[in-house]
């Protein structure tokens, strides 16, 4: 499928920042003379700011954020201690979320006045896909009376926070609404304009599927709380195929390409705009996504990260630590009497409380999560630790992630091999959506075509672990690994089914995975009442500590009651 990207289009994204990005009141704008009234524009100037500006954040986090790492992607050689450590225990605001939802709110109501449906459509996809951000990232929100603050009421100044229950039922409601509004072929709708479309370069098919995918996605994450309502709710989809269309091919993904024409339009850390390399270095890759990736023979491995630039051998036929030939080599005598044991899966959570120095002699190696108090620059015996710096003895990385622009490199905010999961998954429960193993095996094939390994299919298929056993853990690991730069959906499962089941070390903040984000500063500053009100619908777990009920690891309404994951 063909996707617009051009240089013409992200200008035309950033020449409308100031009217679009603003985290002020969108509303507060006075007519510039120089600028556009933001109660006259033209609804399709706002159609790239808010889909860039969803996208770009959300590929962040998902590839090098909190998630990332948390999800056992990606550990940091420096400055990571979010991602190595779990150190959530911190406010992070949702300003960044909200902005774009009062874009999506401004971008919904120009197009009503304009009789722009297919715009309107495409206002309530992506006002879903940001609310649905925010209730799964936080918890409780503000919902129905947000975004009203020009209205000047009590309640609109400062809006209650509504429950989860309710924000996810709204979201989906919202998005029936769109998958109406968007279902007329495209010669029915007026004043669209493909080169302002950076998702979809104006298909309405496209985003009619886009957002009966999401309802999939929100119906499975209510499936432990709410499982009547989310069975019917995926099986009407499933059985209505022509009234609710879904993704069907992994060239449908709702991806956003970079053009790589500033640092602002380019891929996140890459070198064309940092010569000095020192973001790009710092991530690297986590020991536990090395391990499965290893265990199952994934191709998707060589596509996402570099072998070790020097690997590290254990041989007798050298003295001490020597490097010889570009590959370094330990004596064991030597290693014994430096304290130093092999890295394996099932002990090195124990070697390194132990004190154990671990030695990973991969030709792929990963820094394990939580496995040092340090900034994780030294693992592996890194010959040069430097904080941020790169490590001859852990796998950067692959070359194509230094690059700003690639074909790649996309900001994916849903994909068909997801859908397939998410049905495999509802297969398993006995919902009545198809077979369980041909949608597990179909989520497979997509996103190895995603990352153009499509023709290892067949063997992967057979390989033990992956050969389908029908179990859900197979499902869900899968789909993890599916999930690579969409850590954030990654961890929403994990909390949801406790899979996949992650090894975490004892150094970090909290001997568990976080299950949240905190409120930021400014709901506890300007709206505290509503904010107090909230945090007594969380519920604190052995891990909150002395945090209270707004802690990182206590539980929202979305996994009180159900075990999960802990």
């Amino acid at each position: 499928m063909k996707r617009i990207n051009s240089f013409h289009k992200i200008l035309l994204v950033f020449a409308i920042l100031a009217l679009a990005s603003c985290e002020d009141h969108l509303t507060e704008l006075n007519i510039d003379p120089n600028g556009v009234d933001p109660d006259l524009v033209q609804p399709n100037l706002v159609v790239p700011t808010v889909i860039s500006q969803t996208a770009h954040p959300y590929l962040q986090d998902n590839y090098e954020g909190w998630v990332a790492g948390t999800m056992q992607y990606v550990q940091k050689s420096g400055w990571g201690s979010e991602l190595n450590k779990y150190d959530w225990n911190k406010e992070r605001g949702w300003d960044t979320w909200y902005a774009n939802l009062r874009n999506a709110k401004h971008l919904y109501q120009r197009s009503m006045e304009e009789g722009m449906e297919f715009q309107q459509g495409v206002a309530l996809v992506m006002r879903a896909f940001n609310y649905g951000y925010v209730v799964d990232s936080w918890g409780d929100a503000p919902y129905t009376n947000a975004l009203n603050a020009p209205d000047g009421g009590q309640g609109d100044l400062f809006p209650t926070f509504d429950s989860q229950e309710t924000i996810y039922k709204g979201i989906i409601e919202e998005l029936k609404e769109a998958n109406t509004l968007l279902s007329k072929p495209a010669g029915a709708y007026k004043g669209i304009q493909a080169n302002a479309d950076i998702l979809y370069s104006g298909n309405p098919e496209l985003w009619r599927k886009f957002a009966n995918s999401l309802m999939l996605r929100y119906y499975m994450r209510l499936s432990e709380k709410l499982p009547d309502y989310a069975k019917q709710g995926v099986e009407e989809i499933m059985s209505n195929a022509s009234s609710y269309p879904v993704f069907a091919s992994f060239e449908e993904d709702a991806m956003m390409s970079y053009v790589g024409s500033s640092n602002a339009d380019s891929w996140p850390a890459n070198v064309t705009y940092d010569a000095s390399a020192s973001n790009f270095n710092r991530i690297q890759l986590c020991a536990g996504f090395r391990d499965v990736l290893v265990g199952l023979e994934d191709p998707r491995l060589d596509v996402w990260f570099n072998p070790v630039k020097m690997q590290i051998k254990v041989s007798e036929d050298y003295e001490g630590d020597v490097v010889v030939d570009g590959v370094r080599y330990l004596n064991p005598t030597y290693m014994a009497e430096n304290n130093m044991v092999l890295y394996a899966p099932d002990t090195w959570v124990d070697d390194a409380e132990a004190g154990k120095v671990l030695v990973d002699t991969m030709v792929y190696v990963g820094l394990p999560i939580a496995s040092t108090t340090g900034d994780g620059s030294g693992w592996n015996l890194n010959p040069n630790p430097i904080q941020g710096g790169p490590n001859v003895h852990n796998s950067a990385l692959d070359d194509i992630y230094m690059e700003a622009e690639g074909d790649l490199l996309k900001a994916r905010l849903m994909s068909y091999a997801e859908v397939c999961f998410i049905l495999a998954e509802a297969a398993q429960k006995g919902w009545n959506v198809g077979d369980q193993q041909s949608w597990y095996e179909k989520g497979i094939k997509a996103s190895l075509n995603t990352w153009e390994v499509g023709n290892a299919y067949n063997d992967y298929v057979t390989v033990a672990g992956v050969a389908f056993d029908g179990s859900i853990e197979q499902i869900m690991e899968q789909k993890w690994i599916a999930n690579w730069t969409v850590a954030h959906e990654a961890w929403c499962d994990w909390r949801r089914t406790g899979l996949p089941q992650l090894t975490v070390g004892k150094k970090g903040v909290r001997e568990a995975m976080p299950l949240r984000f905190q409120y930021g500063a400014s709901e506890k500053d300007r709206n505290n009442v509503n904010y107090d009100a909230a945090i007594q619908n969380l519920q604190e777990t052995d891990y909150t500590a002395t945090d209270g009920e707004d802690s990182a690891w206590s539980k929202f309404w979305l996994l009180q009651g159900t075990n999960k994951p802990y």
